[in-house]
């Protein structure tokens, strides 16, 4: 076991980020993790430096810290503790520096700027208009959505949704795939002019049976021939409508949001 701090004088995602990504590379760690952000002062680096010692002396071996903090005397503050630390910006900031023949700024709080750009009202209004048309709950304004995804209830279409539209400013809507449309064989109405904006979500039966068992025991909705069906007409009818699709059961949002990325070809501001 070991213990793994993510120190930033921000929000410290990109600490973590960058730090699990690496951890993810040695099989069987264990780790004990603990987040520490915005420490932006030499009396919040001393306070971490406590922690950090008070975890060599109980767990026998030093901490792994993951830091992104810019001010100097902040960094060396944290250099005392008794700890393996990973400077992510001193890593990389220095190289980028001598490449760019210029001096990184070393400002504290730079996400206050961020908040203020445009990249960024860009992602809140992505949120807006994504939690405003989940599940179907409206189609109106889809000509503005840059995606659409369908497919059958639980197949994943919301937490990707509103991860494309945090991550990349995406307006994603999703639209549910339900027996009327199998009958009927046929695309909802609503999506018919929209058709270069879909993609579709399908997903292991046997997975989906144990998805909406757990929000819906023993109902015909959760029922495995039920699954069965559903997920098979599905199918069937993305692929006589021309809909590209990808199966989500043994793929990350991370990974399923890339892949629509790329097939959709959407490109949106970022930061």
């Amino acid at each position: 076991m070991r213990s793994v701090f993510f120190i930033s004088d921000g929000t410290g995602i990109t600490a973590e980020t960058l730090g699990h990504s690496l951890l993810a590379q040695f099989d069987d760690l264990e780790i004990r993790q603990a987040r520490r952000p915005f420490v932006d002062t030499v009396e919040k680096a001393l306070d971490c430096v406590e922690q950090l010692n008070a975890c060599r002396a109980r767990d026998g071996v030093r901490s792994i810290v993951f830091a992104t903090v810019v001010d100097p005397e902040v960094r060396r503050t944290l250099d005392a503790a008794d700890a393996y630390i990973v400077d992510l910006f001193d890593r990389f900031l220095e190289p980028l520096a001598a490449e760019l023949d210029r001096r990184p700024t070393h400002n504290v709080g730079r996400f206050q700027q961020v908040a203020q750009s445009q990249a960024y009202l860009s992602r809140i209004e992505a949120i807006n208009f994504t939690l405003a048309h989940d599940d179907g709950v409206t189609d109106r304004d889809l000509e503005q959505a840059d995606v659409i995804l369908i497919g059958v209830s639980r197949s994943g279409k919301t937490p990707t949704s509103i991860y494309l539209a945090m991550q990349f400013a995406v307006r994603a809507a999703n639209y549910p795939l339900i027996p009327e449309d199998f009958e009927r064989n046929h695309l909802p109405g609503a999506l018919e002019a929209h058709r270069a904006k879909l993609f579709g979500l399908s997903i292991d039966p046997l997975r989906l049976h144990q998805i909406r068992t757990e929000r819906r025991p023993n109902s015909r909705y959760a029922a495995l021939d039920n699954c069965i069906y559903e997920v098979t007409a599905a199918q069937r009818l993305m692929r006589r409508e021309g809909v590209r699709w990808l199966e989500s059961t043994t793929k990350s949002i991370e990974e399923i949001a890339i892949t629509i990325l790329q097939t959709v070809q959407i490109e949106r501001p970022g930061f």
